[in-house]
């Protein structure tokens, strides 16, 4: 892949964590591929550190945001385009969590102000943020802002909880927001719904190990890793795909069109 494929462009990634993280990954690929980037995260998650480490191994500034405060994410944006000098090119948002999920509450049994929570933190924080770029014309012309997903959304996973009606949430807002950003300046706006991946967040949800392997084996490709998915990302934020919006986007080695494989069931 060009190593100046995002040359001169600039984006906030949201998420990085640690480096299991998605967004992490991502962020290496945009500064390799040529970008500058503002980094952020919950003011909680800079208290481990790994942001701030991460921000100066990538020689990039990383700003504490708590996504679901609309005067955080102002501040925010004010800041990125202050230290990026202009417009948004790009927007990663790789936020996800679920108290009920955390404390191992049953779907039937849930307690409705953390599943609240859960689809303020999870969905709206999209919608929040996109409001924000657009209020403030934050975004550049063909910019592109994607969110990560999962098939949970379409499809029934019990064990995933009411994470499943967030991403169904955050899927309808990349298709409500991406017609108005298109109009406002051909903002582009997607969603990836990507392979079950071994990160923190991820390997919180209940018997995982068992069900990474399942997908794995259900995908002919397998189940399509973090690095891959960064280059996905990458593609999303390059002119090449400036045509390409409202879309949700599987990226899971074919497990989307799968019925059912003999490998699942051990025919040769």
């Amino acid at each position: 892949m060009s190593n100046q494929l995002l040359q001169g462009k600039k984006g906030i990634i949201f998420g990085a964590l640690d480096d299991k993280s998605i967004a992490t990954k991502v962020a290496e690929k945009c500064v390799e591929a040529g970008a500058q980037i503002v980094l952020t995260n919950a003011p909680v998650a800079f208290r481990f550190g790994e942001i701030q480490k991460l921000a100066e191994r990538l020689g990039c500034e990383a700003i504490p945001a708590d996504a679901t405060s609309l005067e955080d994410l102002e501040n925010l944006v004010d800041k990125s385009m202050e230290i990026l000098g202009g417009q948004i090119d790009f927007v990663l948002h790789s936020i996800g969590m679920s108290l009920n999920v955390r404390k191992k509450r049953a779907y039937t049994n849930l307690k409705y102000e953390w599943m609240q929570k859960t689809f303020d933190i999870s969905a709206i924080s999209f919608h929040k943020v996109m409001q924000t770029l657009f209020a403030k014309n934050a975004m550049s012309e063909w910019g592109s802002v994607m969110a990560l997903t999962y098939i949970a959304a379409q499809r029934t996973f019990p064990d995933y909880n009411e994470m499943a009606e967030s991403k169904a949430l955050l899927e309808s807002f990349a298709r409500s927001f991406g017609y108005h950003f298109a109009q406002q300046n051909k903002v582009r706006v997607n969603t990836i719904s990507q392979s079950p991946t071994k990160t923190t967040a991820g390997s919180g949800v209940k018997g995982f190990d068992v069900f990474f392997d399942y997908a794995d084996k259900m995908s002919p490709l397998g189940n399509a890793p973090a690095e891959a998915c960064a280059d996905y990302c990458l593609f999303m934020f390059s002119d090449l795909s400036r045509y390409i919006t409202m879309q949700n986007l599987y990226h899971d080695g074919g497990f989307s069109n799968m019925g059912m494989s003999p490998a699942v069931l051990d025919i040769e």
